[in-house]
C-alpha cells in the first residue's frame, strides 16, 4: 500500500506536470485577437478566398507552408523570411524551392491586417489561419485555431534538411521525425492526407519511374498504368524544372480521402505515401481514413491544431513583423 506521504508526493508531481503543460500553451488561445483586432481571422479568410478564386491550387501551398514553418524552429513564421546577401533562408533550401508557394497570399493578408490594425497580428498566426481556411474552403473541415504566436527573427536553409521529412523516408523514419515534433504515428498518417490537394514537381518522384534503387526500372510498388501516365507527364530526358502533376489523381483540388484510396490502389505519388502500406499500424490507419471521410477531416483538424503548438514564441519572445518577408529593423 502507498503511504500517505508518498501519495502526496505523487499528487504534487502530477499537478506540477499538468501546470507546466498548461503554461506552455497558456499564451495561445482561441479568439486571441478578439479585442485587439476583432476582424483578424475574417480578413485572412478573405485573402485566402480571393486567392482561391484565381488559383485553387494555392490552398495546398498554404497548408504546406504552415507545416514547413512548424517543423523548422517551430510555428514562428521563419519560412516566410527572404534570403539576404549574407544568409540563405529556409524558403530557398532545395527542400522548399521552387515547390513551396502561397507567399503572396500571406503578403496580401498581412497588408490588409496592417491597414486595419497595425502591428498586431503576427505572420505566424496568419499562416495558421490561412492553412485552416485553405482546408475548409476546399471541402475540408472548419476548426478553431489558437493564436498568440509571435514571429521569429532567424531563418536558415541549412536547418530544413534535418527537420523536414523528405519524400524518400520509410515508415520508421517518418514516425521518428514526427515524434521529434511531439506528434504520434497516427497523426503522421492523418497529416499525410494533406497530399489530397495540390501538385508535385516531377523531380520529387521521378526516381520511382526510371531507375528505382538502381534497377533501371520503376518502383514495383507503383501501379503500372499510373506509372506509365506519370512517365508521359515527366519524361526522363526533360530539363524543364517546372513540370508537375497532381498529388491526388481523382480530386486534386478537394480535401477528401481519395489520397488514401489512391494509396490502397498503389497510386501513392511519393514513396513516403505508398510506404504507409508496409507497416501494419499505418496500413490500418490508411484503410480507416479511406472508409471515413468525416472521421479523417476531424482528425486532420485536431492534428493541425496540435502541430500549430510546436515550439511557439509567445509573450515577449520574438516580434510582430511589419512585413512577413523581413525582420523588423
Amino acid at each position: 500500500m502507498v503511504s500517505s506521504k508518498k501519495l502526496t508526493q505523487l499528487c504534487v508531481t502530477f499537478w506540477v506536470a499538468v501546470l507546466f503543460c498548461q503554461s506552455v500553451q497558456s499564451h495561445l488561445q482561441v479568439g486571441f485577437y478578439r479585442n485587439s483586432c476583432g476582424r483578424a481571422e475574417s480578413i485572412v479568410r478573405g485573402a485566402v478566398r480571393d486567392a482561391l478564386r484565381l488559383d485553387r491550387g494555392v490552398a495546398a501551398g498554404l497548408v504546406r507552408l504552415h507545416f514547413h514553418d512548424c517543423f523548422v524552429r517551430g510555428c514562428e513564421g521563419s519560412v516566410l523570411l527572404d534570403s539576404t546577401s549574407s544568409n540563405k533562408a529556409e524558403k530557398h533550401s532545395t527542400a522548399n524551392y521552387p515547390s513551396l508557394r502561397g507567399f503572396e497570399v500571406i503578403d496580401d493578408a498581412k497588408a490588409r491586417l496592417e491597414a486595419e490594425c497595425q502591428g498586431v497580428v503576427s505572420c505566424a498566426d496568419i499562416l495558421a489561419f490561412a492553412a485552416r481556411d485553405s482546408f475548409d474552403l476546399t471541402g475540408g473541415f472548419d476548426y478553431d485555431v489558437q493564436a498568440g504566436r509571435r514571429d521569429g527573427i532567424v531563418s536558415l536553409a541549412s536547418e530544413t534538411y534535418s527537420n523536414l521529412p523528405p519524400p524518400t523516408f520509410n515508415v520508421d523514419q517518418l514516425t521518428q521525425r514526427f515524434s521529434d515534433k511531439g506528434l504520434t504515428q497516427e497523426e503522421m498518417v492523418t497529416l499525410s492526407g494533406a497530399h489530397t490537394i495540390g501538385n508535385s514537381h516531377c523531380r520529387s518522384f521521378t526516381y520511382r519511374l526510371y531507375n528505382f534503387s538502381g534497377t533501371n526500372s520503376q518502383d514495383p510498388s507503383l501501379d503500372s498504368q499510373y506509372a506509365a501516365s506519370l512517365r508521359k507527364s515527366c519524361p526522363q530526358d526533360s530539363t524543364d524544372p517546372n513540370l508537375e502533376v497532381p498529388m491526388d489523381t481523382r480530386t486534386p483540388t478537394i480535401s477528401d480521402v481519395n489520397y488514401y484510396k489512391d494509396i490502397l490502389a498503389n497510386r501513392g505519388l511519393f514513396s513516403s505515401d505508398q510506404i504507409l502500406l508496409t507497416n501494419p499500424a499505418t496500413a490500418s490507419e490508411v484503410k480507416s481514413n479511406a472508409r471515413s471521410p468525416s472521421g479523417w477531416k476531424k482528425k486532420f483538424a485536431a492534428a493541425m491544431v496540435k502541430m500549430g503548438q510546436i515550439e511557439v514564441l509567445t509573450g515577449n519572445k520574438g516580434e510582430i513583423r511589419a512585413n512577413c518577408r523581413v525582420i523588423n529593423s
